[in-house]
């Protein structure tokens, strides 16, 4: 017999007397004892097993929670410089608020001042014109209402008169005028006119701005508006 039929035979064999004879069992058991850690062993390679783990788990942990605290410093961080950014914003925002305001201010007083020249150099140049190429006499009256009929209190009423052949035109020249100068206006002219027993023949405002509704009013008080003073017909 040879070794391969002695295999055959153990391969055939061994399995029955392995579910047949205990002495058989045990006797495999001490052969294939050395190839098998014991379960001493066993538990010990397994308590390192989860030791491990745990040691992992705790690493993880700890790099996740050093993570979220550098997140969170980041963060808190990032919300300071946003906050300090609005609070800069802010500031710049009043002070530009307030140079406008200033702005605003200087303007006014210069475009007020430069409507006063402006009147004043345009009623000028107007007399000369008149009086020197047309014989119309130019006249700047002003008189003091005691009884505050045009301003609803005392104070001054200032009117630009053309006189031509005995016709009387009451003018008003303005850099600008609203509604109520419009109505401001009408007030003078019969304040004038009852102060003086006279009636004005016609009644004309020249400014190069007038605003819509003072021409709407200017019409239903027969005034007559013109937006440039070239447009004004005396004859």
């Amino acid at each position: 017999m040879d070794a391969s039929e002695v295999r055959e035979i153990v391969r055939e064999e061994v399995p029955r007397l392995l579910q047949e004879d205990e002495e058989t069992q045990q006797m495999v058991l001490q052969l294939a004892r050395p190839q098998f850690a014991g379960k001493e062993t066993t538990e010990s390679r397994f308590d390192r097993i989860l030791e491990e783990l745990q040691r992992d788990r705790e690493e993880d942990r700890r790099k996740w929670d050093e993570q979220n605290q550098e997140d969170r410093r980041k963060w808190d961080e990032q919300n300071r410089k946003w906050w300090e950014t609005q609070r800069v914003l802010d500031e710049l925002l009043g002070e530009v608020k307030r140079l406008d305001r200033r702005i605003d201010t200087r303007i006014g007083a210069l475009g007020a001042r430069w409507g006063g020249q402006s009147e004043r150099a345009f009623r000028d140049a107007l007399r000369a014109i008149l009086e020197e190429s047309f014989g119309v006499q130019v006249l700047n009256v002003v008189e003091f209402d005691d009884t505050g009929e045009v301003h609803g209190q005392p104070d001054q009423v200032e009117l630009d008169l053309i006189i031509k052949n005995g016709e009387l035109i009451i003018c008003e020249l303005k850099s600008s005028i609203s509604k109520s100068e419009m109505y401001t206006f009408y007030r003078a002219v019969k304040f004038y006119e009852k102060r003086h027993g006279r009636q004005a023949n016609r009644l004309i405002v020249v400014s190069p701005m007038i605003d819509r509704r003072a021409y709407r009013v200017a019409k239903q008080l027969g005034i007559e508006s013109y937006t440039y003073a070239e447009e004004v017909d005396l004859d």
